[in-house]
């Protein structure tokens, strides 16, 4: 098991528990599932694009991509409905776990002028959504390898009743947000 998924069940759970004033074990908020979306660019005009987002996200994540299509059709961005545009995966269980405790100990930390993340970057239901403008910045990725510099977005769904719930369970897993 993964330590940062250990100290949660351990320690993290029952501070949340009596900070929130929560009765039941069962209803403290924790982390369900983390989403990686990848819009890619130009995935009309070159199918190679589409491999190449699919192997980045692959590398970041560990897990093979969903490929997302277009829902409806849009002339001004030369779109049709049904054409593969977006790569998502979708983290859950030790890999969830891994894949936050990298992104708050080792992302975070490389990112220059970086002083936390917004607090206003919650939906109302406790979930938290942030955005890279680009894939270099994990460290899997070599950045030599890579011709066209790729963004990406990492939605974390809790499973909290409201943003502050979510803040709450968020900032005592290690959430860096700003002061």
């Amino acid at each position: 098991m993964n330590s940062l998924q250990e100290k949660f069940k351990k320690e993290t759970a029952k501070k949340l528990q009596e900070e929130l004033r929560i009765k039941n074990v069962h209803a403290v908020p924790m982390l369900s599932k983390i989403v990686v979306n990848m819009g890619v660019r130009d995935a009309v005009a070159d199918k190679k694009n589409m491999e190449k987002g699919a192997e980045v996200l692959s590398q970041i994540t560990g897990q093979k991509p969903k490929v997302m299509k277009a829902k409806k059709s849009i002339s001004s961005f030369k779109l049709r409905e049904g054409e593969e545009i977006a790569l998502m995966v979708t983290l859950r269980g030790k890999r969830m776990f891994d894949f936050y405790q990298k992104l708050t100990t080792i992302i975070f930390p490389r990112l220059r002028d970086f002083h936390g993340v917004k607090k206003e970057s919650f939906d109302g239901k406790g979930n938290y959504t942030l955005g890279f403008s680009e894939s270099t910045i994990f460290p899997e990725i070599d950045a030599s390898k890579i011709d066209k510099i790729q963004g990406l977005e990492i939605s974390i769904v809790t499973s909290a009743k409201n943003d502050e719930e979510g803040y709450q369970l968020l900032k005592a897993l290690g959430m860096p947000f700003r002061k």
